[in-house]
């Protein structure tokens, strides 16, 4: 019997209204975050395409995401359990695939749901 017990925060994508008492929420798109919240913006800010070996692994997504997790164990913000990610774009869905993949300390802190 496997007693593995998978710690990270698990992550989801879904509406911005299932998101609950107890969840961050991570929007493809800009703002300013309030607190619980993030933002991350898909697009050629520098020109490059998403995923480009000088942008890689550190995307919009995974900085965002690693934003939040920092801030929820500094205590900056509030504590969640469970990350709902509001994309409007495949690109935005990518980009978080792709930071959950490849960035180290994403894929320490976070999983797929």
């Amino acid at each position: 019997m496997n007693r593995f017990v998978d710690a990270r925060i698990p992550l989801v994508f879904a509406d911005q209204a299932e998101a609950g008492p107890g969840d961050a929420v991570l929007r493809e798109g800009n703002g300013t975050p309030a607190p619980g919240q993030g933002w991350f913006e898909i697009g050629p800010k520098t020109g490059h395409m998403l995923g480009c070996a000088c942008c890689a692994p550190r995307n919009a997504a995974g900085i965002a995401l690693a934003r939040l997790f920092l801030a929820r164990g500094r205590g900056q913000g509030p504590f969640f359990r469970r990350v709902v990610a509001v994309t409007r774009t495949e690109a935005g869905r990518a980009a978080i695939g792709h930071a959950l993949a490849l960035d180290p300390l994403v894929s320490a802190c976070f999983r797929k749901d």
